[in-house]
């Protein structure tokens, strides 16, 4: 069966049925009350008697009702309302630790630092090594200039987990910030055996280095930083290093191999145009609380590959405390809060991409992604297309425009849009393989069958091993009658790369329909049915099967099925005509219907 692939503009939203999610918020604060903190005004044995008095201790201007909404838009990663009730609740019940930790949170996670603060000031008192509270205390002393505390308190915190990076990364800044170069550059000698974050200990190393104007030990370390591990972050520092040393071209070329390893990345591509901008001859951290900022980028975007998305946002909300202009900060925030469907956050924060930065444009694409999720379609065609105006050798908005189109089922649309995206791009590399199959998927939407054809080929040559082009080239094939026993070969190599895919094991089921291996086609089309069995073709298919071998009521009832499933208009006609003619003479006997 066709399948239309996943994209950068397709979102899948996350529910949680609020029933459950209430239920495991009462069961939360009775734990709380167990644990020997009780919140004020909860359930007594005395209001169990009396269905009246057990309403009244939940009313909405109690701690205990403010505490339970908080945590449900906690749990709904509603940050900004979940700060609000739980920041009421605290202000009922000032004196209890549970609330007191959950608000804290949720200002961080939302961005208010500075309020966050006077909780954490609180929270240290009683647990000393409380590490967000900590940290949340550290930048406070970064941007009041009071490095040595900010030291001091870093050597508390235990160095595990998270914090055994997080501390030497932290406070080779505080101690840089205090004069102290030396110890600054012994701080980070605890990474020196964590394989994955020697790029990231080298790179800062030759950032403080630079600011204590050591610019041969700088360039040592940068050199170091960019020789194994190439990310887009240590190149960008090594490159901006070398441009305001006057080695411009040494930056070129370091970039261009990293463009050989990378060719697809947007923000690759905004930043080698940016490396004649005049902006890059400012340093790349002008400042030891810019420098602190970077290392709370740096893990959060660490973070966020692992999926520890809020205590990722909390970090990234510190990077922008520090640095509350940091564009790629700004973007990598903005993406987290997109991932948890805060799209009209990211959205506000996308916007404040500055025009001056190189990453302005990225920001706007992201900003069109967060535009769909909401609905606002009409609203992110026209910033697209803007996009493309203002950057007439852009491909990048005209691509993201195209899958816009293509997802909406706007398939003219999406083929003239493709195709002006192609005439920028030029000659086609490798990682162009997936533009090619989606422009394939619009032609043959579109009924022009030979272009679409020529594109799928043109992708699987780029891309012989994706599951993807390798089914929706069969398929089509199939239901052309034409190259069948090609299309079985790709088909079964498709369901090998990816065996719990409905779709494609459907494909397999009707490529052997095809070639008249009923039998074979009734066992492949059971599993597709299995695999998706709301799809209205996969129980039609196995319709068809099941009456070629004989299986007549079963075949009458996927039909029937189908038909429940809101088939397309031309479906329906044609499943009601099976339904009163059937497909004709049996192939096989099969005494099971």
């Amino acid at each position: 069966m066709e399948q239309i692939p996943v994209t950068p503009m397709t979102f899948e939203l996350k529910f949680r049925n609020s029933l459950i999610v209430a239920g495991f918020c009462v069961l939360l604060s009775a734990s709380i009350c167990l644990a020997g903190q009780p919140l004020k005004q909860l359930v007594t044995l005395e209001s169990l008697s009396s269905p009246k008095s057990l309403t009244n201790n939940f009313k909405p201007e109690s701690a205990a009702g403010k505490y339970l909404a908080g945590r449900h838009a906690h749990l709904k990663q509603n940050f900004n309302i979940a700060a609000k009730y739980l920041s009421e609740a605290l202000t009922l019940d000032p004196t209890n630790n549970q609330i007191l930790q959950k608000t804290f949170f949720s200002l961080i996670v939302s961005g208010r630092i500075r309020e966050a603060s006077v909780l954490a000031e609180k929270i240290v008192v009683k647990i000393r090594s409380a590490p967000i509270a900590t940290l949340n205390l550290v930048v406070e002393d970064m941007i009041s200039g009071r490095y040595r505390v900010a030291t001091k308190r870093l050597k508390n915190l235990p160095k595990k987990g998270i914090n055994a990076y997080t501390v030497p990364l932290l406070m080779s800044w505080s101690e840089a910030a205090s004069g102290e170069t030396q110890h600054a550059i012994k701080a980070l000698d605890a990474l020196a055996n964590i394989k994955e974050f020697s790029a990231l200990r080298y790179m800062h190393t030759g950032l403080i280095y630079e600011k204590a104007k050591m610019y041969v030990e700088a360039d040592k370390f940068f050199r170091k930083s960019t020789e194994k591990i190439k990310s887009s972050r240590v190149i960008q520092a090594h490159t901006s290093f070398l441009v305001r040393n006057g080695r411009g071209l040494e930056a070129k070329t370091l970039y261009r191999s990293f463009f050989l390893q990378d060719p697809s990345s947007d923000t690759f591509e905004e930043d080698f145009k940016f490396l004649s901008s005049k902006e890059l001859i400012k340093e790349f951290v002008r400042n030891f609380r810019e420098g602190m900022a970077e290392v709370f980028f740096n893990l959060s975007g660490t973070l966020a590959q692992n999926g520890s998305s809020e205590l990722a946002l909390a970090y990234g909300r510190f990077a922008l405390r520090l640095r509350p202009g940091f564009p790629i900060a700004k973007v990598l925030v903005g993406g987290l809060l997109d991932a948890i469907s805060r799209q009209k956050e990211a959205i506000k924060l996308y916007k404040e991409v500055s025009t001056q930065s190189s990453l302005y444009w990225l920001a706007g694409l992201r900003r069109a992604s967060s535009l769909v999720t909401l609905g606002r379609t009409d609203e992110a065609i026209r910033l697209l297309r803007n996009f493309a105006k203002e950057r007439v050798l852009w491909a990048a908005p005209l691509i993201q425009l195209g899958h816009l189109f293509r997802i909406k089922k706007r398939y003219r649309e999406a083929v003239t849009t493709y195709e002006k995206a192609f005439k920028r791009i030029g000659k086609l590399s490798n990682h162009h393989w997936f533009l090619l199959y989606a422009r394939g998927i619009s032609y043959e939407r579109n009924k022009r069958w030979e272009s679409a054809e020529e594109d799928l080929l043109r992708a699987l040559e780029l891309n012989p091993q994706d599951p993807f082009v390798l089914n929706y080239l069969g398929y089509s094939w199939v239901d052309r009658h034409v190259h069948l026993n090609r299309a079985k070969k790709m088909i079964k190599r498709a369901v090998k790369l990816r065996p719990k895919d409905g779709y494609i094991v459907d494909s397999l089921g009707w490529v052997l329909y095809q070639l008249g291996d009923y039998l074979g086609a009734t066992t492949e089309l059971e599993k597709a049915v299995l695999l998706r069995p709301g799809d209205p073709t996969i129980n039609d298919h196995l319709g068809d099967a099941y009456w070629r071998v004989g299986r007549i009521i079963e075949a009458r009832f996927q039909w029937n099925r189908a038909l429940s499933l809101d088939p397309e208009k031309e479906q329906i006609r044609i499943l009601n005509e099976k339904l009163i003619k059937g497909l004709g003479k049996k192939v096989l006997k099969d005494n099971r219907s």
